[in-house]
């Protein structure tokens, strides 16, 4: 199993390009399977669950052509199998996003119950709720969810009990296809839900609202093929920020659109970081500063994103003061602060809030990766330590990060992977 080793010590400085986002190309490749067309996605990033989901697809007879410069082709019309199995499924959780699309084109899907990072809850019952609405019967049975409906799905007035991201994408894709309209109430609002939103819209889908808690699709009788490129990782963008702000250091980022980054940005600024900011770059320079503590509370988009909170946790580790952290939106994704806390971090956590007091350095240690975010902050971490630190279980960041070591070096730290 492959680990990686850092040495702390000294600032970031550089200039790196920002990949194409995760997030947002896993639910572009599920809607590919809407199409009777080909569909050319670009931008995709180099990552596991990239690889893992466009397996998924060929393993449903869905033929794709892959270039690693230009992108992937992907030819929904070849589909011949409506069944996603465990072992595909069992690694990511983004896998219940071809549940819509199957059904929502074939009449029918089996799916395995999806799998992914140790972080909490994520349950699908709102994905399984609203499609029952638009007609479909369904069962779940032996880790299964079999879904089938009678000719296609009806439009219907779907409302949320709570936001939920993966919830509002399944039924977008599947609104797609539905005969008349169906309004989404409650909807998730993130840029990758803009973002599968306009590529739909480019194969031919009728969608307003996007963006908004209220999301309006006309169904239409069938999506053509179309060119796409995925949006910019702002996950990934903002992970380097906090990591150049924790180490005192300077970055620019291109290939990164701003205003998707605003929370992040703002608790940036105020823990002393000077931004500027172009039309698709972002500078950080915290002039050799320590980062002031910030107290962090996770919420839904437009809020301070979940994704981030480990980031900051570790930022604030090191940073000037007393910072709180609480997580609302996953019950367990405070637990890296326990390896936080055995490089010397100041951590208690009661609750879902934890009380962070700032100290100069950490002490470099070897430490264990649960999940894919609490992955990138014990790396931010490592790079804010004296000595040595092994992070073990990085295959949770491939899942989510491009090269990072690459990355990381061209920024100028020390930090090396070790095969496993």
């Amino acid at each position: 199993m492959d680990k990686l080793l850092i040495r702390g010590g000294g600032p970031l400085d550089g200039t790196i390009r920002v990949s194409g986002s995760k997030n947002a190309a896993l639910p572009i490749l599920a809607a590919t399977l809407l199409a009777s067309e080909p569909v050319v996605v670009r931008n995709l990033p180099h990552l596991h669950d990239i690889t893992t989901m466009i397996a998924l697809l060929r393993s449903m007879g869905t033929e794709l052509i892959v270039d690693e410069t230009l992108g992937v082709e992907i030819n929904g019309a070849t589909t011949n199998c409506t069944t996603a199995p465990y072992e595909l499924v069992k690694t990511m959780r983004a896998s219940i996003l071809v549940l819509g699309p199957l059904l929502a084109r074939f009449g029918h899907a089996r799916v395995s119950f999806p799998g992914g990072c140790a972080i909490g809850s994520r349950p699908v019952d709102q994905h399984l709720q609203g499609l029952e609405a638009m007609g479909a019967k369904i069962d779940v049975d032996e880790g299964y969810i079999t879904a089938r409906c009678e000719g296609r799905l009806k439009g219907a007035h779907v409302f949320f009990d709570m936001v939920t991201v993966g919830g509002t994408e399944n039924l977008l894709m599947a609104a797609a296809l539905a005969d008349g309209q169906t309004i989404l109430e409650n909807a998730a609002r993130e840029p990758e839900i803009v973002d599968l939103a306009e590529c739909l819209i480019a194969m031919g889908a009728k969608i307003s609202g996007h963006g908004s808690a209220t999301i309006v699709v006309d169904g239409v009788d069938r999506l053509h093929g179309c060119d796409y490129s995925v949006m910019p990782d702002r996950i990934e963008a903002g992970t380097y920020l906090v990591a150049a702000a924790a180490t005192r250091g300077r970055i620019t980022l291109k290939d990164i659109a701003p205003h998707t980054l605003e929370s992040v940005l703002a608790k940036l600024e105020d823990a002393g970081a000077v931004l500027t900011l172009e039309d698709n770059t972002i500078s950080l320079d915290m002039q050799g500063r320590r980062p002031k503590s910030v107290n962090i509370k996770t919420l839904p988009y437009p809020g301070f994103p979940t994704d981030m909170q480990a980031q900051f946790t570790a930022m604030n580790a090191v940073a000037e003061g007393v910072a709180h952290v609480t997580e609302t939106i996953f019950e367990n994704r405070l637990i890296q602060t326990h390896e936080m806390n055995r490089m010397g971090a100041k951590i208690s956590v009661e609750g879902n809030t934890a009380m962070i007091t700032g100290i100069d350095r950490l002490k470099g240690a070897p430490v264990m990766a649960s999940d894919l975010r609490a992955s990138a902050s014990l790396v931010i971490a490592g790079l804010v330590a004296d000595g040595e630190t092994l992070v073990d279980r990085i295959y949770h960041i491939d899942r989510g990060y491009e090269c990072i070591e690459e990355k990381f070096l061209a920024l100028g730290a020390d930090i090396r992977r070790l095969a496993g």
